[in-house]
């Protein structure tokens, strides 16, 4: 089983989505187990989570005690040889890929800390083996919506979260972006569903979709080719 554990100010983000979606399913099934760690727990007497950045400059910065109270809590409290990988999304990181949800579904521990504010303090990242993974070239409030979308990527990739064949045949699984789906009615505003897909000849079907995968990939994002 996977342990996903949050690190973060605001949990209340994340049960909403986990309730409603396929990492629901999968935690009510037990193939994953979704932890929250409210950062707020682990201040003691008047202490602040965040304070105001050395050097000055506008935001606050996360600080690095409250965290590491928490990281030292879950390691400390896991099997010496498990296998785990502890994630911060940060604009400023390696953009994530679905090399990394299945690497991450192979694991034991996917521990993900979510920055906020003006982001954390940097000691974290030279005290704990963090790798710091980005969903692209733009910024964000915080680390819960990129955690998010690792966690849902990773968890949908665990055995019998969904269908063996459905994340078999999707965008990146063969390097490949997806081919084009129909569905009912044949015939919609006057454009057609194309003639192969029914004529019940699964042979043809499956020659067409992996054609049309690789031209769509070719228009769309030929670097995935090359």
């Amino acid at each position: 089983m996977l342990v996903v554990d949050i690190v973060t100010l605001f949990p209340e983000v994340f049960a909403p989505f986990v309730g409603l979606s396929i990492v629901g399913r999968a935690v009510e099934a037990g193939l994953t187990d979704v932890r929250y760690h409210h950062l707020l727990d682990a201040l003691s007497g008047s202490e602040r989570a965040d304070d105001s950045p050395y050097g000055g400059g506008a935001g606050m910065v996360l600080r690095a005690e409250p965290i590491a109270r928490v990281l030292d809590e879950i390691i400390a409290a896991a099997p010496p040889d498990e296998r785990r990988v502890i994630v911060m999304p940060t604009p400023a990181g390696r953009r994530f890929q679905q090399s990394d949800a299945q690497r991450f579904a192979a694991l034991d521990r996917l521990i993900i800390v979510c920055g906020h504010y003006e982001g954390i303090d940097e000691r974290i990242a030279e005290l704990y083996p963090l790798e710091e993974l980005s969903l692209g070239d733009f910024v964000l409030t915080g680390g819960e919506l990129p955690a998010l979308a690792f966690m849902d990527a990773t968890v949908r990739l665990l055995e019998g979260a969904i269908a063996a064949e459905s994340s078999q045949e999707e965008s990146f699984s063969e390097g490949l972006l997806d081919y084009p789906a129909y569905t009912r009615p044949p015939v919609f505003r006057g454009v057609e569903v194309p003639e192969v897909l029914l004529s019940g000849d699964h042979a043809k079907i499956k020659a067409w979709r992996r054609e049309q995968s690789r031209l769509r990939t070719q228009q769309r994002r030929k670097d995935l080719l090359e």
